[in-house]
């Protein structure tokens, strides 16, 4: 080897892109190279886990594809001065630097000498700082890792053969994510349950002394208020017959000053919630961006809980606040938030720009990291503004007869839009007149309206987030997987609107896990978990008894299970099989959709897809099949590909067009004709 190659300090971080960066910063003493990833892992075609009594022995492996990385890092680290570790600040990253280390030993037959460092940003000065405080591995940290781990490999690899015999082959479980289904089921039961009531709102148009007219809303009757969710039709006619002749009078009037404070910045839950509501995005792209845009040295770490901001961060945003919108924009001090969970790690930080002073169109960025990067932007600088101040007027009116009948009347306007002034806030500016107690008003007009309770709404990528962060179910780094996983195995699917809907199979499959585990499927359950895992990661629970405790109860309970529980996944029975004409046609289920199938088997091996129904409209012989893209949209094509070419984003509906006959495909409320658009009547 070269003498200018030996002697070098050798830094290994996970991907090419955070080693790119990283080079930019250091000088030509040190090498850096990736591991892409994991150097090795639990096997994935075995158990992979050797336990006895509380010891659980894992057989790590080096995958293929980890094989030609590994001969790399150990030829360099041979003639290396140092080894340093420079992987991600989380559990994760601390196992991925624990694993390097330990091949590094296997390989090299002997402890090499090694740094462990940690860093929030990729920047210059936080790169220098951390090779200025090294310290080893953090084998707690380590430990919490490889106990999910276990804990993921023991519930799949022991409970999906289970849903094989008594489901369908080819599916399988998570210890998280079957929580997350159980969600998903819940609120589609709950839609489904939902019977919507009518109810109605009366409302006056009044006039003051000055002629000026507003709205006021019916509140209260006899000092008590109105019944959920509202008045009957016929509750509201006789109202409006018995205000058409009362006198209505000012009885208090209200004006006061609101502030409204600014959002703290963002973590990892808030920042895959946001960019769903304005961006439209999975999660799982939110967070392949925000990769993007920490390994090019842009924003800092982007998978934490934390709300902390470093001292330098706040005097920068500061300097940027006053520099660009005047001092009457930044508040008397910083402001400073706490996360609501007490396992929130402070001493990492907040989702913000390294730099504020850099502005998207100022980077070299692609057309999705720009719209990322400007969403985290706004909500940093937002976050250290002046509050939102509104003035606020409520008046309370008074119309009484044999009953008195109290109507409110609200305006508010903004009287300084702190920061407002770069993150949008939806707030209506609604003015009423001038008005005084006691003042004497005429009625203009009753109007009554109708309305009817909405069922609640399917979870989206941003609500399913927010309610496993409330229940305490997995951590930043778990939530865009969890939905990944939900989908990749058919267990739901998205709506046209992007809402989470569970397939049959999804509801099945929950059906059979609650049913059957309700203790490790449970909310708490999981979340206790999770907590536990925490503690392990403080050094504070014996990672051997929180595996040993799950697993042994765990283990005599599948047992006991395998026993008791009939073999489900007939939906129903459809007459007599057509081809040996003895066994009973049956409608099955399995990760694929549904089939029709012979009770006689394997004697009889009668099948027929029931998920390909719809015949192709252009080539009129294959049937139309759900796929996959490459950017893992769903979309629809003919069976006889590449000899057809017809394909579809929405699903093709085996029903055709009253105007045109074309095929009619699933549309956000009614299904829509895919060549004339016109939505059916029915």
């Amino acid at each position: 080897m070269p003498k200018d190659k030996k002697n070098k300090n050798l830094v290994i971080v996970e991907s090419p892109t955070k080693a790119k960066t990283i080079a930019k910063f250091l000088t030509k003493d040190f090498k850096i190279i990736s591991s892409q990833g994991h150097l090795r892992d639990l096997p994935e075609k075995s158990f992979g886990l050797k336990i006895k009594g509380e010891n659980f022995i894992p057989k790590y492996v080096i995958p293929k594809k980890s094989k030609n990385t590994v001969k790399k890092i150990v030829k360099e680290a041979k003639d290396a001065k140092d080894i340093i570790l420079a992987t991600d600040e989380d559990r994760e990253g601390e196992a991925i630097a624990w694993h390097i280390l330990e091949v590094l030993k296997q390989k090299l037959k002997k402890e090499p000498n090694y740094q462990r460092i940690t860093f929030h940003e990729i920047t210059k000065s936080a790169i220098l700082k951390a090779l200025q405080n090294p310290r080893k591995i953090n084998l707690n940290l380590v430990e919490a890792q490889k106990v999910r781990r276990f804990l993921d490999r023991i519930v799949g690899y022991l409970l999906s053969p289970f849903l094989w015999k008594k489901v369908a082959k080819g599916l399988s479980a998570g210890r998280v994510q079957s929580s997350a289904l159980r969600l998903i089921v819940e609120r589609e039961r709950e839609i489904q349950n939902f019977k919507s009531q009518e109810y109605w709102k009366v409302k006056v148009k009044l006039l003051n002394s000055k002629k000026e007219s507003f709205l006021a809303e019916l509140a209260k009757i006899n000092s008590k208020n109105l019944p959920k969710p509202g008045l009957s039709k016929k509750e509201a006619e006789e109202i409006k017959k018995e205000l058409e002749k009362v006198k209505f009078k000012v009885s208090k009037v209200e004006i006061k000053e609101v502030l409204k404070k600014p959002l703290p910045p963002f973590t990892t839950s808030t920042l895959q919630q946001e960019a769903f509501k304005k961006l439209g995005w999975k999660a799982s792209f939110t967070m392949k961006i925000a990769q993007a845009l920490y390994e090019k040295g842009f924003i800092t770490y982007h998978r934490t809980d934390s709300l902390n901001l470093s001292n330098l961060a706040l005097e920068k945003a500061k300097e940027f606040i006053i520099q660009n919108f005047g001092k009457e924009y930044y508040p008397q001090g910083p402001t400073i938030y706490k996360a609501k969970s007490k396992l929130a790690q402070e001493a990492h930080e907040a989702i913000r720009p390294t730099d504020p002073f850099k502005l998207a169109k100022e980077l070299p960025l692609d057309k999705f990291e720009a719209k990322l990067y400007e969403l985290i932007w706004k909500r940093f600088i937002a976050s250290q503004m002046a509050p939102l101040r509104i003035l606020k007027v409520q008046a309370k009116i008074l119309a009484q007869n044999k009953k008195e009948f109290g109507f409110q009347s609200q305006g508010q306007k903004i009287i300084f839009e702190g920061f407002k002034k770069v993150w949008e806030v939806k707030l209506e500016e609604a003015e009423i007149p001038e008005l005084k107690e006691s003042e004497n008003l005429s009625l203009k007009e009753v109007i009554l309206s109708q309305h009817f309770t909405k069922p609640p709404a399917r979870y989206s990528d941003s609500t399913l987030i927010k309610t496993l962060e409330d229940y305490g179910i997995g951590r930043p780094s778990t939530y865009a997987p969890t939905i990944s996983i939900l989908e990749k195995r058919g267990y739901i699917e998205r709506t046209q609107d992007k809402k989470l809907k569970p397939t049959e199979l999804g509801i099945l499959v929950n059906k059979i896990l609650t049913q059957n585990f309700p203790e490790i499927f449970d909310y708490q359950f999981t979340a206790q978990m999770e907590d536990k895992l925490d503690l392990i990661a403080q050094g504070k629970e014996n990672p051997k008894k929180v595996l040993a405790n799950f697993y042994y109860p765990f283990k005599e309970l599948l047992t006991k299970k395998y026993s008791q529980v009939k073999k489900e996944g007939i939906l129903e029975v459809k007459g007599k099989c057509p081809q040996c004409k003895e066994g009973d046609l049956l409608v099955r289920i399995s990760k694929f959709g549904k089939f029709l199938a012979c009770s006689n088997f394997p004697k009889c091996r009668y099948k027929k897809d029931l998920h390909q129904e719809v015949l192709c409209p252009q080539c009129k012989e294959g049937n139309i099949k759900k796929r996959l893209s490459k950017k893992k949209k769903v979309f629809y094509s003919c069976s006889n590909y590449p000899k057809c070419k017809f394909a579809s984003a929405q699903k093709p509906l085996p029903a055709t067009c009253l105007k045109c006959k074309a095929i009619m495909v699933e549309g956000k409320s009614k299904p829509i004709c895919l060549n004339c658009k016109l939505k059916s009547t029915s």
